[in-house]
């Protein structure tokens, strides 16, 4: 039975009277999509239902080089649609290293050492040239998924992304999985660019004071919902207003009372009433602040 339920889509939320947008999505990965077919009429179902309920804009994220050639197309067919270009972390790991389980979606694969990493951060520079697309990212370090071997390509691809950003003059987009402080230190290092996106905030109220004086963006998603998700919360409590977003990171995250669903944009509005309630806003203040924020945030 439970199963059954999970396979059913959360109903519509209640429409936000201020619309929104999405700012970290993964239309390639919704369940009826796959990148090998034509998944246009289907990106229009899921924008249609997603402005049906005030979010009218969307950031696809690409994680790497056919997501992120994917999300660049599917931007310059949609003007609901923004992209975002990246190896993300653990993609870095397989190309230098070899993927031989084939957990990613293109299969095992073959270690190619650095210079394989090369050719495939020339080929996400060139995307990030595109008008079309507003970040780099997602990309940054995750030491959850990827042990201390894949250390070294994670940190060499986080600094090429971010100088890639920098002289594309493009939001970077980051994804921060226990690797907290290593994240500050190289953007530190490196210098970070005028916009920076912690996609899916996991820090704690103290990290999102430090990200809050460099002025980085920070992105909550539908686990801020969760019931072990405190820490998050006091976070999201104490971040400026200014410096707030909200994403799905669908098809993850879905938020409570939903969570093990596949998540889609169109559930956005049960993740920013959470949020609201959490920053002692009215709905409408968030969105309009989180409207604003998104645009800012992505230059668009």
């Amino acid at each position: 039975m439970a199963k059954q339920d999970n396979d059913t889509p959360p109903p519509l939320p209640e429409p936000l009277r201020v619309p929104v947008a999405d700012s970290h999505t993964h239309l390639d990965m919704l369940p009826q999509l796959t990148l090998g077919g034509n998944p246009t009429t289907t990106v229009e179902a899921a924008l249609a239902k997603a402005a049906s309920v005030g979010v009218t804009i969307v950031v696809q994220v690409g994680c790497d080089l056919a997501g992120s050639r994917w999300a660049a197309d599917t931007a310059a067919a949609h003007n609901a649609v923004h992209a975002a270009v990246a190896l993300h972390p653990n993609e870095a790991p397989r190309i230098v290293l070899g993927d031989p389980d084939g957990w990613s979606r293109q299969g095992a694969r073959n270690a190619g050492g650095d210079a394989a990493l090369d050719e495939a951060l020339a080929e996400i520079d060139a995307l990030a040239a595109r008008p079309e697309v507003r970040g780099v990212g997602e990309t940054g370090l995750d030491y959850f998924r990827t042990g201390p071997e894949g250390t070294a390509a994670q940190q060499r691809s986080f600094r090429a992304h971010i100088e890639i950003a920098k002289r594309r003059g493009k939001a970077l987009v980051i994804h921060d999985r226990e690797a907290h402080d290593d994240v500050l230190r190289i953007l530190r290092e490196e210098g970070a660019p005028d916009r920076v996106v912690f996609h899916c905030y996991s820090g704690d109220a103290a990290m999102a004071e430090i990200c809050a004086a460099a002025g980085y963006f920070m992105s909550f998603a539908g686990n801020v919902t969760f019931k072990n998700a405190q820490p998050l919360r006091d976070a999201l409590a104490v971040a400026p207003p200014e410096l707030v977003l909200v994403e799905t990171d669908a098809p993850f995250l879905t938020p409570a009372p939903y969570r093990g669903r596949a998540n889609a944009p169109y559930l956005i509005p049960y993740t920013l009433r959470a949020m609201a309630e959490v920053k002692g806003m009215t709905e409408d203040a968030l969105a309009s602040a989180v409207a604003a924020n998104t645009a800012r945030a992505f230059d668009y």
